[in-house]
């Protein structure tokens, strides 16, 4: 007979934090040498509930590296951590902060990605921000491509699209591992890499003139690269610090059949595959038989060198870490489409949504880490969770966003549920710690954070700092580990 100890909660060495981004939070875009990134190219959404991620071509790529402002480029200014960095920290330290997910801006490492020696200045930043989480005893963990890439390399070579562009990523990630390799246990390769189905925010390469088909050739010709460059990275890692541990990154989002027919439950398969063959490639090493019939059917090759699926082989991610925010509802004749501006299935009648049409789901939470789990038998990382919402700052400073509260609670609660079902789960960080710039839209009013930041969309504000009441309540989450939930 099988039995095992009751699991009843988290484990003690639980990683509770939150989770940003570089092009989001750091600002300070012409400081210290740093190049122009994709993310700083793309405008600013004119409707919130339609992302504006993808919309770059060579026109509007010109008009973008041409204008010297911020104005309708957000994620230019970011909100300032580059100079509020120790007071942030010192914020993630007083809510009980094990771990700070955050990223590095590759351009501040190699302005153009195409030098040959690292700019100081940038590398430096990180020291001085590495040095201030350890002053807290904060893990940070490292995601070394969210959403950014210098801009020359989309001008030379049309992003990921190019070979090329691999030697510029693991010459950059080459040079952050031996200068870190002391300093971070934690790194992730490529965020959301699932979400280069949707084109130029995660490839840097511009398609969007291109018919279907060869939008889907570029897009998966840019991943497959994005595959060896994430192998490549790991191998580094190992031979340089072999203790660290390297992970992959999805966009989870668990697609449900429509009705019980069994042609929409196949068409559930179908569409929960295309998710998950990304973390198949970087977790099994190979390419999964199914997707040689999409390649087919849509007339896709993928360009390969001799070593590629070799190197893929050899150097699987040690976790798997994963964003979740909503599922997905699909059926072969057609449902309600979900208006949120990252959701690409149908809309689900049995679920709530956010302002922004996001649907909550916190029990697919639970299934997504399940499937995962009996999937991979890899250690699973929720790495992005949190609830966008118009926050109100009353007249003495405070915001009571009971909506958040409740939002993580049910999601926590559900993680809970999912460990005590035998899932290894090596922590959480939830998104985002602090407001920051919305990636979808690049506004200010979409907040997610648990303190809030005084700018408004156009920028104005004194960037002062100030505490919700969902920072008390993590507060408490995380000293009690994930007991007290109230």
């Amino acid at each position: 007979m099988y039995s095992k100890e009751s699991i009843t909660g988290f484990p003690k060495d639980f990683l509770w934090g939150g989770a940003t981004a570089a092009n989001q939070i750091e600002g300070a875009w012409q400081v210290d040498g740093k190049g122009l990134t994709t993310a700083e190219v793309v405008r600013k959404a004119e409707d919130r509930r339609h992302g504006s991620m993808g919309d770059v071509n060579a026109d509007t790529l010109q008009e973008a590296i041409a204008d010297h402002s911020d104005v309708h480029y957000p994620k230019r200014r970011g909100v300032d951590f580059y100079h509020h960095y120790k007071e942030d920290i010192a914020l993630f330290a007083e809510m009980g902060f094990k771990v700070f997910r955050l990223s590095i801006a590759w351009s501040r490492i190699f302005p153009t990605g195409l030098e040959e020696n690292p700019n100081e200045a940038g590398l430096a930043f990180y020291d001085r921000v590495f040095d201030e989480l350890d002053k807290y005893h904060i893990e940070p963990l490292v995601t070394l491509s969210h959403y950014e890439m210098p801009i020359e390399l989309t001008k030379r070579y049309n992003g990921w699209l190019d070979r090329e562009v691999i030697k510029a990523f693991n010459h950059y990630t080459e040079t952050v591992f031996k200068r870190y390799k002391d300093r971070v246990k934690y790194w992730l390769t490529f965020n959301e890499i699932n979400t280069s189905a949707w084109g130029f925010h995660e490839t840097g390469a511009m398609d969007g003139d291109l018919s279907t088909q060869e939008q889907l050739q570029v897009r998966y010709q840019a991943v497959h690269h994005q595959f060896v460059a994430s192998a490549i990275a790991t191998k580094q890692l190992k031979e340089i610090a072999p203790n660290a541990k390297i992970g992959s990154m999805l966009a989870r989002m668990q697609t449900y059949p429509a009705t019980a027919n069994p042609v929409d439950v196949q068409a559930a398969q179908v569409e929960d595959q295309k998710n998950l063959f990304y973390t198949d490639v970087q977790a099994r090493g190979e390419y999964p038989e199914y997707m040689n019939r999409y390649f087919n059917e849509n007339g896709i090759v993928i360009n390969m060198s001799t070593d590629d699926e070799k190197l893929l082989k050899q150097y699987p991610v040690d976790f798997i870490s994963f964003s979740y925010y909503m599922t997905n509802v699909t059926g072969v004749d057609g449902v309600e489409d979900g208006i949120g501006n990252m959701s690409l299935g149908g809309r689900n009648p049995y679920l709530k949504e956010s302002e922004w049409g996001w649907q909550i789901d916190p029990i697919g939470l639970r299934v997504s880490l399940n499937v995962l789990w009996d999937r991979y038998r890899k250690p699973l990382f929720i790495v992005e969770n949190g609830l966008g919402a118009v926050d109100e700052l009353t007249a003495d400073y405070k915001v009571h966003d009971d909506y958040r509260i409740d939002y993580l609670r049910l999601h926590i609660e559900q993680m809970k549920e999912a460990v005590i079902d035998g899932v290894d789960l090596m922590g959480y960080t939830m998104w985002a710690p602090l407001d920051i710039i919305s990636f979808s839209t690049s506004e200010m009013s979409k907040r997610y954070g648990l303190i809030y930041v005084d700018q408004d969309d156009a920028g104005n504000g004194t960037l002062k700092r100030y505490k919700k009441d969902s920072f008390f309540w993590y507060q408490k989450v995380i000293e009690s580990n994930g007991k007290i939930l109230e």
